[in-house]
């Protein structure tokens, strides 16, 4: 079998924006191609920051039937003041989040020293056909090494059809204790959900970063 040399730059590898190189059947061997089933859309780092907003159409965000699910990353949220990390939803372009929510809550904790050890439903943390924020977390330490992590699933949120499902999974420390929050719920419209706000309960968030993927193969 034979081998043929290429230039090294006789091949133009120049692909369109969110795609991959990939061998094609035709003569000129390469095509853009879908990278993956988990797409980076956008990030947002806080500096002092009142709110991290990400809507639909405004600075490269996509939030519409693009994708059948969207997964929000939290990566070391730093509060200015020892509050919980809560979110809301909009359906008119970011000019209000107040969307209608039904919720349930649960966590748990366990002490730097062994103690503390708990599970148990948060009252605090569900809410009932609420417009209300969602709270996402304890409260997160306001220590310099003290942040919280996690992520929140959002289905479907374009559906004109159905209600619009979000799960999320938030770990954060707080004298000296881990805490873990467990949240499941819906946005309780038929009209589609086309931003999405987080905050903390009160204060800024002093530090952190949000990722916003869209899952287009589930």
């Amino acid at each position: 079998m034979a081998l043929t040399k290429f230039n090294y730059n006789s091949f133009d590898v120049t692909s369109a924006a969110s795609t991959a190189l990939g061998f094609n059947s035709s003569a000129n061997g390469f095509a853009t191609i879908n990278p993956g089933s988990m797409t980076l859309i956008k990030t947002l780092t806080a500096s002092s920051s009142s709110t991290l907003s990400f809507v639909d159409g405004s600075s490269s965000v996509v939030l519409d039937n693009t994708y059948p699910v969207y997964l929000f990353k939290f990566i070391n949220i730093h509060p200015s003041a020892v509050v919980v990390f809560e979110f809301n939803g909009s359906t008119d372009g970011g000019s209000n989040y107040n969307v209608t929510k039904t919720s349930t809550q649960f966590t748990s904790k366990h002490g730097e020293d062994g103690s503390s050890g708990a599970l148990g439903y948060q009252t605090s943390g569900d809410l009932a056909q609420s417009t209300n924020f969602q709270r996402l977390s304890p409260g997160i330490d306001t220590a310099n090494e003290a942040s919280g992590s996690g992520n929140m699933f959002l289905f479907n949120p374009s559906s004109t059809t159905f209600v619009k499902h979000f799960i999320a999974r938030m770990q954060v420390d707080n004298q000296a204790m881990s805490q873990e929050a467990y949240t499941a719920g819906y946005f309780n419209t038929t009209s589609a959900v086309d931003a999405v706000r987080f905050q903390m309960a009160s204060g800024n968030i002093d530090a952190g970063t949000i990722k916003l993927y869209g899952i287009k193969d589930s």
